[in-house]
This record gives C-alpha cells, sequence and structure tokens, in this order.
C-alpha cells in the first residue's frame, strides 16, 4: 500500500485572513472516477494508528480506513498528518476524508462535517501514585502536559484555573517526554497511559480521573452530502453486522457503547 507522506500544516484560518478561497472537495462520484481516497490519519496515537514493528501503519483507525475504501470500491491513499492538522487537512483538501480519533465537538463542527460516532476515546488524566490529584481544581499550581489542538487541549483550557499547560506537537512527542521523566502529570487517553507505562522508569502512571468520554467522527469537508450520506450508511451497516466493533475490540480491548451510532 502506498504511504503518502506528506504532512497537511496549512490552517484554514491562514487562508481566511488573507481572503484567499479554500480549494473545493471532491465529491463522491469524482472519487470514485479518480479510484483513489485519501484518508488523513495522524500516525502515533496507540491502539489507533501508529507504525508497527514491521514499519506499517496498523491501529483500528487504520483498519476502519482500509475496510471504507474496499467497500467504496477504490485504492486507499493514506495521508500521514499529526493531530493539529486534522481538521485543516480536510479543510485545505489535502485529503478527501480524516479517520485519526477526532472526537465530534460542537467548534470542530463549525469548521467541518461529521459522520455518525464510529468509535469513541476516553480522556483522562493520570499521573504518578504520589501526586494527588482528584479533579480539575487539583491541577492549579501544576504542570501538565498534553497534545496541542486535541480534545483534551480543549478540556483542560476550558476547565483549569491556574494550571501550566504544556503543548506538544503530536502524540509521539508528548510519550517521548512522559517516558523521559521531563513532566509526570498528562492529559491523553487512556490507551496513551498503557503505553508509557510499559516503558516509563520510576513508576507507572495511574489514572487520577476520567474527563469524559467522547464520540469520535469521520471528519470531511462541508458541503459534500452524498459523500457524508454514503459515510454514514457504511459506519451504521458495518457497526450493526459487528465489522466496526471488532476492528476496535481488537485494538483497544473494550467494547462499543451499543447506541453508539444513534447518539
Amino acid at each position: 500500500m502506498k504511504i503518502n507522506r506528506r504532512i497537511a500544516l496549512l490552517a484554514m484560518t491562514a487562508g481566511m485572513s488573507l481572503g484567499l478561497a479554500m480549494p473545493a472537495a471532491a465529491d463522491l462520484a469524482e472519487i470514485r472516477e479518480r479510484g483513489v481516497i485519501r484518508i488523513a490519519v495522524a500516525m502515533g496515537i496507540p491502539q489507533y494508528s501508529y507504525i508497527d514493528s514491521n514499519m506499517q501503519p496498523a491501529g483500528s483507525d487504520v483498519e476502519t480506513a482500509r475496510m471504507l475504501a474496499e467497500d467504496l470500491g477504490v485504492a486507499l491513499e493514506l495521508v500521514e498528518i499529526t493531530n493539529a492538522a486534522r481538521v485543516p487537512t480536510i479543510q485545505t483538501d489535502k485529503a478527501d476524508l480524516v479517520v485519526s480519533a477526532l472526537g465530534i465537538t460542537d467548534e470542530r463542527r463549525q469548521a467541518i462535517d461529521f459522520s455518525v460516532p464510529y468509535a469513541t476515546l476516553a480522556l483522562v488524566v493520570a499521573a504518578p501514585a504520589d501526586i494527588d490529584i482528584s479533579d480539575y481544581a487539583d491541577l492549579t499550581g501544576k504542570r501538565i502536559a498534553l497534545t496541542r489542538a486535541t480534545t483534551n487541549d480543549q478540556d483542560i483550557t476550558a476547565n483549569t484555573t491556574g494550571a501550566e499547560i504544556l503543548r506538544f506537537e503530536d502524540d509521539a512527542t508528548l510519550i517521548t517526554s512522559v517516558i523521559s521523566g521531563q513532566v509526570d502529570i498528562i492529559s491523553s487517553q487512556s490507551a496513551v497511559i498503557g503505553g508509557i507505562n510499559e516503558r516509563r522508569r520510576g513508576g507507572p502512571l495511574e489514572i487520577k480521573f476520567i474527563q469524559r468520554e467522547t464520540n469520535l467522527g469521520i471528519g470531511l469537508a462541508k458541503g459534500n452530502p452524498e459523500l457524508l450520506a454514503w459515510v454514514d450508511e457504511w459506519v451504521v451497516t458495518n457497526f450493526d453486522n459487528g465489522r466496526l466493533r471488532e476492528v476496535f475490540t481488537t485494538y483497544q480491548h473494550r467494547d462499543l457503547p451499543d447506541d453508539l451510532t444513534s447518539r
């Protein structure tokens, strides 16, 4: 499978400030005629999207992207990006879809469209056992690390006062900083904490509290109703027949809620 390593770093806000028109996204018919669908995935998100021991893309989101392309009857072009580039990549037509642990939020809905939920992600705050944290208020005066432009970033920023927030550009850099002991308190997803504890020296991190369970959607450009309808139907069909649930459980080692696609 061809892996495209372009990094989409152009933000829509920059284009708007310059009065530039954003490129038109390909619709369903154009994707089928092209014979290739470009799906953006941020590598380095444990269990969702990462490079395996054979140096191949793997994870529940990668498998979801492969299944979607196969069912659409086209080839898959993975567009590898950073976490912060997930929404801009769609806005600037660097990819047709983004399948990358992207939480459905009101803020993001203003910029792109989302499919019905296809998976979930648990957002947590974790730290060593000897650090006393039980809620957002306990983060006051402490340093907490997270990945920039994620739901974690939005949640911690909105709910903490007086905390020093260290923002990293992607999960891989965040994980390295915690493993190396640069930071001790982290806001991330539960799967990331497990990966850190396998490699961290000086004692494991423990989950202090769950920020929230967020629904994940497949993102696409606004004004593309036929593609959105196809993706929605595909998600519901493959959730009901068990394919999406099986892929998620295989990598995440937990089950999805039975009512996920009706949320």
